[in-house]
């Protein structure tokens, strides 16, 4: 069912793959692409299928092939990984798309990641006010900074 349409962009560009076979000591077959026929938004599509089937290690793969020409993949590596709770890896890769994009879910998504671990609160503020800023006056990320204010107030009293 929904493998079949993967195979659609290869199939597309199947002129411009070259395979070689060759074979290794151990006398098993070996492919080399040399060429991807894939994009990186397709890579980022299919590691999106691939979490959503909880398949999270070919999804890490695929996030990371786009990571090479689309740093926006970054995010969704800190998404797969905050999921997972590998909680520094997820960091770092929020870190990398914030640097590389300013895309503000990057900056919300850090900062919940604060959040939740109850860490570093007021920079958790500040990225999520980042979040708000960037999103031009949408309400989307105003709800982490919500709860971020309620939790410094909790502890104040």
């Amino acid at each position: 069912m929904g493998k079949d349409r993967f195979l659609d962009p290869f199939n597309k560009t199947l002129i411009l793959v070259i395979l070689i076979v060759s074979l290794c000591s151990c006398g098993i077959p070996r492919f080399i692409v040399l060429h991807d026929p894939l994009t990186p938004e397709e890579h980022i599509n299919l590691g999106v299928t691939y979490e959503k089937n909880k398949e999270y290690e070919a999804a890490l793969r695929e996030y990371t092939k786009a990571s090479k020409n689309q740093p926006i993949a970054y995010l969704y590596i800190g998404n797969l990984l905050f999921q997972q709770k590998d909680y520094d890896n997820a960091e770092k890769n929020y870190k990398k798309a914030i640097s590389k994009t300013h895309d503000p879910r990057a900056y919300n998504n850090l900062a919940w990641l604060y959040y939740t671990n109850d860490k570093n609160l007021q920079e958790a503020l500040e990225l999520a006010q980042k979040a708000v800023e960037l999103s031009e006056g949408k309400e989307e990320f105003r709800d982490t900074v919500e709860k971020i204010l309620e939790k410094q107030k909790g502890r104040t009293h």
